[in-house]
């Protein structure tokens, strides 16, 4: 009798950790799926090259109103000294100025800039297509004597386009929009 006790408990006991070890695999088999489901996306995301190229970092010192800064190392620029405010994020038909453009890229903003001194329509048109559908910080508008028709800028880095490139430009936005760079 005491030993079929025994030969029970010993049945009971072994019938727990066969559990226990069913549930540790089931949770570590959740959690391995879970990091594969997460993580595929946002490892495919970093290590694809990402658009544009980089530019030096001049930092985020503010400036005084009316106070201007020559000494950006990319035109338009992509970081360095700006104002405390910022300029409306959307369509512009006049140029921003650089000092007020930087600070939207601080804050995680895209500028879509052009040069056409004969004119161009149509591609202000295409342009504008493609940042009306950005719902925010992303700005469109022309910036005289650039040494490319399009450029696209967000901190630290440059995008420049002689031709509409609509997946190019929404790559860069994509890439870059919403990403703070305050220190």
């Amino acid at each position: 009798m005491m030993e079929r006790q025994e030969s029970r408990k010993e049945l009971r006991r072994q019938v727990v950790v066969a559990r226990q070890r069913r549930r540790t695999l089931r949770t570590w088999g959740a959690v391995l799926a879970g990091a594969l489901f997460l993580g595929a996306p946002l490892a495919w995301r970093y290590s694809r090259p990402m658009p544009g190229e980089a530019v030096a970092d001049l930092g985020n010192s503010h400036l005084a109103p009316g106070e201007t800064y020559d000494g950006y190392n990319s035109r338009p620029p992509t970081s360095g000294p700006h104002y405390d405010q910022k300029a409306q994020d959307g369509v512009h038909n006049q140029p921003i100025p650089n000092e007020l453009q930087v600070h939207n890229l601080e804050d995680g903003g895209v500028m879509v800039q052009y040069d056409c001194p004969d004119g161009c329509e149509e591609l202000v048109e295409q342009l504008t297509g493609v940042v009306s559908r950005s719902k925010s910080e992303v700005i469109l508008a022309p910036y005289p004597e650039m040494e490319s028709r399009i450029v696209l800028t967000a901190w630290g880095r440059i995008d420049r386009l002689e031709v509409f490139d609509e997946e190019r430009i929404i790559d860069f936005i994509e890439a870059y929009r919403g990403i703070d760079h305050h220190r």
